[in-house]
């Protein structure tokens, strides 16, 4: 199983598209995955069609109350399966401020689900409050959505540095695996270079002992795409809305890179010998290791 946060503190650079049309395209091709909506406003849910209905129960009361996440998962198509958000989630940063271990809730509760998937999927919210470090502290890996676009490097070395030290304190095995661009407009002389920036930067990090060291961006770029943008008015993925549309054929692509890129995650590690190093860390969690903001 692959456990992944599709992360950006910026809105609009495709995040919630990414989560919810990659999650669609994997479960399209036959893996068995479960996206979890953390952010506020909810906007992967209705995106599949779960409406904001206030009778519920979301993963709002996962964080805040004795409810666990098979309580709040829903089938909405073949093999995809959703955990929704709710606004109430709004106020889960100030009602878990004083709670002990409240980065690890998540993980925790996680710990308690009953079945098993190929993937599980957390679309977090624009920000790198509590919500976004409870999915950082439960996944293995970090999906960076990003717009090839000046304004959407801004802020990039604050998420990294936020990943950098939940991996250093809170989740040893976390990584950021794979870039995702968004928006893509290949005719466009700025996309280009903002690419080549960031290829140079992640080549540059190859040899460091960073949790980004291994990272590299996906080959498939998507495009700019009306469909995309129309198909959430509709509570419907894009293949749902627009199956043979450029977003329909890109997300399908992205889904199998990543099915490929599993393969081979699989592969080394069916062939790795045992190491102790490797296994999990000190259940006990430690008052001292939490991350304030």
């Amino acid at each position: 199983m692959r456990s992944i946060a599709v992360i950006n503190q910026k809105g609009g650079v495709g995040k919630t598209t990414t989560a919810v049309n990659l999650s669609a395209a994997l479960a399209e091709a036959g893996s068995r995955v479960w996206l979890i909506d953390l952010d506020p406003q909810a906007h992967a849910s209705l995106h599949l069609g779960f409406g904001m209905e206030e009778d519920y129960l979301s993963v709002y009361d996962v964080l805040t109350a004795d409810v666990g996440l098979d309580e709040v998962r829903h089938l909405v198509d073949d093999n995809l399966w959703l955990s929704p958000a709710h606004i109430d989630l709004a106020a889960a940063e100030m009602e878990l401020a004083g709670a002990v271990g409240r980065e690890i809730i998540l993980r925790d509760r996680m710990a308690e689900v009953s079945e098993r998937f190929d993937y599980i999927i957390f679309d977090c919210p624009p920000s790198l409050g509590i919500l976004t470090l409870n999915a950082l502290t439960t996944v293995d890996e970090v999906f960076l959505p990003l717009q090839p676009h000046f304004l959407a490097l801004h802020g990039l070395s604050k998420l990294l540095r936020t990943i950098e030290l939940v991996g250093r304190r809170l989740n040893p095995v976390l990584q950021l695996t794979s870039v995702v661009y968004c928006m893509f407009d290949s005719g466009t002389r700025l996309a280009n270079e903002v690419v080549e920036d960031v290829e140079l930067f992640f080549e540059d990090q190859r040899l460091t002992d960073s949790i980004w060291s291994n990272a590299y961006s996906f080959d498939t770029r998507i495009r700019r795409n009306i469909r995309l943008a129309e198909a959430p008015s509709y509570g419907q993925s894009i293949f749902q809305y627009s199956n043979d549309s450029n977003g329909a054929q890109d997300y399908r692509s992205l889904a199998q890179e990543v099915i490929q890129q599993t393969a081979a995650m699989q592969a080394v590690t069916s062939t790795a010998p045992l190491d102790d190093s490797a296994m999990s860390p000190d259940p006990f969690y430690a008052p001292e290791n939490h991350l304030h903001y």
